[in-house]
């Protein structure tokens, strides 16, 4: 099934514990793929690795709360062995921050902390990179993870995430309906668009590859966002000049691209005039 909605959370974890995930959906995955040896690098309140051990699978849980950091420490290293299936379930930018007030003091490398959307997705690819290197070839790696509107703006995270990682990995996608949020208990002005109501299992199969063959496909990766960048932009110049009528002077598109993506101007304005010329 490529949607899930479980309305309990079920007997697994703490339901104490902010934006806990239903054990029923771990086990509708482990049903699935019927993994061996998992792992959950951000293991919360550790609902996945309760429901792991209860249908017999050899789990590990790791978090920063309890030492580990998925930023700067290897799961592979910490494990000792690959998975074969390495799932989390990561904090959704600042929706709900943990450190410093779900658990400890606050701590810098907290997903939940970045400053910045971009600062947050350059962190979780970070995250997502390590877990697919404590995958076993032909194994499974994803996060449950949910967008964000705020002060009008969309943020699609799931589709952010899409956009990092290997196109020719990517497995699954499976819309996962939210029940029993701390939303659901306020009182809205009528919106001008509906509410978020789900969030997405992504998931991807690491393909079986050699260890030296891991740094071809990392290059792989990085030229693809190279090359998504580069038709970004041509997509922007093109789209200016059929405002402009198909044809107007360097300056005039300069200003035309200024007015129409300033976001992406303000990252690298030499962009434009290579494009151009």
């Amino acid at each position: 099934m490529s949607i899930l909605s479980f309305e309990s959370r079920g007997k697994w974890g703490k339901s104490s514990w902010r934006g806990n995930c239903s054990g029923h959906v771990y086990k509708a995955l482990f049903e699935q793929y019927q993994p061996k040896v998992f792992v959950d690098p951000m293991v919360g309140s550790g609902t996945s690795v309760e429901v792991a051990k209860e249908m017999g699978i050899e789990a590990y849980g790791l978090d920063l709360h309890g030492g580990f950091n998925i930023l700067r420490d290897s799961i592979l290293q910490s494990v000792g062995k690959q998975a074969d299936m390495v799932f989390s379930h990561p904090p959704y930018h600042d929706m709900v921050v943990y450190s410093g007030q779900v658990w400890g003091n606050p701590h810098a490398d907290d997903l939940s902390r970045c400053t910045s959307d971009e600062e947050f997705m350059e962190k979780l690819q970070v995250a997502l990179l390590n877990q697919r290197e404590a995958t076993k070839s032909g194994g499974v790696y994803g996060l449950l993870i949910g967008d964000l509107r705020r002060e009008g703006q969309y943020k699609s995270y799931q589709a952010d995430c899409i956009a990092r990682m290997p196109k020719s990995e990517l497995s699954s996608v499976v819309i996962k309906a939210q029940h029993n949020c701390v939303s659901d208990l306020r009182q809205y002005a009528k919106m001008k668009h509906l509410r978020i109501l789900h969030e997405y299992i992504v998931l991807w199969t690491k393909p079986k590859t050699t260890s030296v063959a891991m740094l071809s496909d990392l290059a792989m990766m990085a030229r693809q966002q190279a090359q998504a960048l580069k038709a970004t932009w041509r997509a922007v110049v093109r789209h200016a000049l059929i405002t402009l009528g198909g044809k107007a002077k360097l300056d005039d598109i300069y200003a035309r691209i200024a007015s129409d993506a300033p976001e992406q101007l303000a990252t690298n304005n030499n962009w434009v005039r290579r494009e151009v010329v």
